[in-house]
């Protein structure tokens, strides 16, 4: 089994949420209810888009990971009085 990685693109939505692209899969798309469950969805979707191209003979696309990736860290703070 080969290991492929690719970039993916969180878009925060004003409901709340973000919304996951994944540019070099076109149609892949999924959202997840924080950024958390927005990472394990994105892979969760990729590995099916793969799956799919899979059994249907077709290739699956590589995407070279060249300059910088984004992304976001998010943390807990105590209040601030």
């Amino acid at each position: 089994m080969k290991e492929y990685t690719y970039k993916i693109h969180l878009e925060p939505e004003p409901e709340g949420g973000f919304t996951v692209t994944v540019p070099a899969l076109p149609g892949c798309v999924t959202w997840g209810k924080d950024y958390r469950h927005a990472l394990a969805m994105a892979q969760e979707a990729i590995e099916g888009y793969l799956e799919v191209l899979a059994e249907q003979g077709r290739s699956i696309p590589e995407e070279p990971i060249t300059g910088p990736v984004d992304t976001l860290i998010q943390v807990k703070s105590p209040a601030v009085a």
